[in-house]
């Protein structure tokens, strides 16, 4: 399964990424630390991302995730705008999730500080309105909802899902052809082919 990095984010090189001495919790407490952050922060909707199929139903990883690629993508929706914050800097995945749940902590506290500034503490994680080509973002919709599985199915359910759809939406059968192709390329990601 690929990490879905957000658009125009900068991708730290692995030979780059440093380890952080400095966290003492473990991935468990932190994404436990982060869905209480979530909840506080109360968006209309949030989703995170790791770069395998060892997550939560909300995308958070598993305490046992170990993905090849460590990065972690946070995005969230909040009066009609969308957010997203990934950190990659770490080679562990548990770094880079706790690296995001500070940041979140951080700016959420300062928010409710009773000073004024230009604009919402936020305002650094909001994506671009998509309002001129330039600024758009494609969000893409997670893998297993494409499929309509689990995050975590197993290889014969994802196979059987794909198959269905596939036969719903191929174009010789006057489907939809960018939709048949969004469930080949969500059912090879599944499967890592």
């Amino acid at each position: 399964m690929t990490l879905d990095w957000p658009a125009g984010f900068d991708r730290t090189p692995s030979v780059e990424r440093e380890r952080n001495h400095s966290f003492q919790a473990t991935l468990g407490q932190t994404t436990e630390d982060l869905a209480t952050e979530m909840e506080r922060l109360d968006p209309d909707d949030w989703r995170a991302e790791i770069g395998n199929q060892h997550t939560k139903s909300n995308g958070l990883p598993l305490h046992n995730a170990n993905p090849d690629d460590p990065g972690f993508v946070l995005r969230w929706r909040m009066d009609g705008e969308e957010f997203a914050v990934a950190c990659d800097e770490s080679p562990r995945l548990r770094d880079n999730v706790r690296t995001v749940y500070l940041w979140v902590h951080e700016t959420r506290m300062r928010n409710q500080r009773t000073v004024q500034t230009g604009e919402d503490e936020f305002a650094a994680a909001r994506l671009p309105s998509g309002d001129s080509e330039a600024d758009a973002v494609v969000a893409r919709e997670p893998l297993h909802e494409v499929l309509d599985v689990a995050p975590d199915a197993d290889e014969a359910v994802v196979e059987a899902a794909a198959r269905q759809l596939k036969k719903k939406h191929h174009p010789d059968a006057g489907g939809d052809e960018s939709r048949f192709k969004q469930v080949v390329d969500a059912e090879e990601a599944m499967l890592g082919e």
